[in-house]
C-alpha cells in the first residue's frame, strides 16, 4: 500500500499551531492512516461515518468522502453508508452528507480529485477549475502547479494554480510585435518580480502586466496556494524563453 503523506497541517497552521500541524500530519495521518490494522478503505468509511455523526459537514468531509473514493469507495457503497448510518446519526445529516457526496462520486475520470483539504479549501475560494496538473510544463517549474484553460480562441486565457512554494522559472516573453502577457490573481497569495526589482505580492483583484523582453518569474507564497489567470497578449512571432530556476536564496527571502 502506497503511504499516506499529509502536508496540510503545515501548509495551513505550520507558523500559527505548530504543534497542533505536527500531531496532524505526522501523528493522525503519517502514523495512525498507515497502520496496517485497518485497511485505508475501511478507515475511510468510518471517518466519514464519524464527522458525519459528530454533523462535520464542511471542507473536512468533503476531503474525507474524496479521499474515500480514491481508495475504492464506490457510489453504490457511499450510499449504503450514509443510508445506513442516517438511522442512527440523523436523517437532516444524510442529506447534508449525499449533498457533498453526490459533488464527489459525479467528478469525472478527468477532473482533478482535491485530496488534499488545503487543495481543496483553495479551490472554493475561486469560480474557476484548478484544473489537472502541468505536466506539460513541470520542467519549468519548481513544485506542482495545475493548470485550466479558460479561452483558447482569440485570446489565449489559463487559470494557473501553484501549490504553497511553487514557483516558475525565471522566463522572457518574446514577440516580433505586441505580445507580452498579463496575470490576474483570482484566489490565495503569490509573488511577481522582474531581475534587478523587488518581488512584488500579489492578492485576489490584483493585475500584472508583462511586457516582452522583461526578465521575470510568478508563483506562490511559501505557506499558501495561489491561482492566477495568464492572459496570452496578442503578438506577431510571440515565444516563451524559459531560463533557470529561482533560486532557493532568493526565493527564501520572501513571506
Amino acid at each position: 500500500m502506497k503511504k499516506i503523506i499529509q502536508t496540510a497541517g503545515r501548509n495551513v497552521l505550520g507558523e500559527f499551531a505548530p504543534e497542533f500541524a505536527h500531531f496532524n500530519d505526522d501523528i493522525l495521518f503519517g502514523e495512525n492512516w498507515n497502520n496496517q490494522d485497518i485497511d485505508v478503505k475501511t478507515r475511510s468509511i468510518i471517518t466519514v461515518v464519524a464527522l458525519m455523526a459528530s454533523g462535520i459537514t464542511d471542507s473536512s468531509l468533503r476531503y474525507h468522502l474524496q479521499n474515500a473514493k480514491n481508495h475504492g469507495v464506490t457510489q453504490k457503497e457511499i450510499v449504503a453508508v450514509i443510508t445506513h448510518a442516517a438511522f442512527y446519526a440523523g436523517w437532516p445529516k444524510a442529506w447534508a452528507v449525499f449533498n457533498l457526496a453526490k459533488e464527489v462520486w459525479e467528478i469525472g475520470e478527468g477532473d482533478l480529485p482535491y485530496e488534499e483539504e488545503a487543495m481543496w479549501a483553495h479551490a472554493k475560494k475561486m469560480v474557476f477549475p484548478i484544473g489537472a496538473p502541468n505536466d506539460g510544463f513541470a520542467q519549468y517549474f519548481s513544485g506542482r502547479s495545475f493548470l485550466a484553460p479558460i479561452s483558447t480562441s482569440q485570446v489565449g486565457i489559463f487559470n494557473v494554480t501553484f501549490e504553497p512554494g511553487c514557483r516558475n522559472n525565471w522566463h522572457i516573453h518574446h514577440a516580433k510585435s505586441g505580445g507580452g502577457q498579463i496575470l490576474i490573481c483570482v484566489a490565495g497569495r503569490g509573488y511577481y518580480q522582474e531581475e534587478g526589482k523587488e518581488a512584488v505580492e500579489m492578492k485576489p483583484g490584483d493585475c500584472i502586466n508583462i511586457p516582452v523582453g522583461v526578465k521575470h518569474w510568478h508563483g506562490a507564497a511559501p505557506n499558501e496556494w495561489f491561482s492566477h489567470l495568464a492572459i496570452e497578449v496578442p503578438g506577431e512571432n510571440s515565444s516563451n524563453e524559459w531560463l533557470e530556476p529561482v533560486s532557493d536564496e532568493e526565493y527564501g527571502k520572501l513571506k
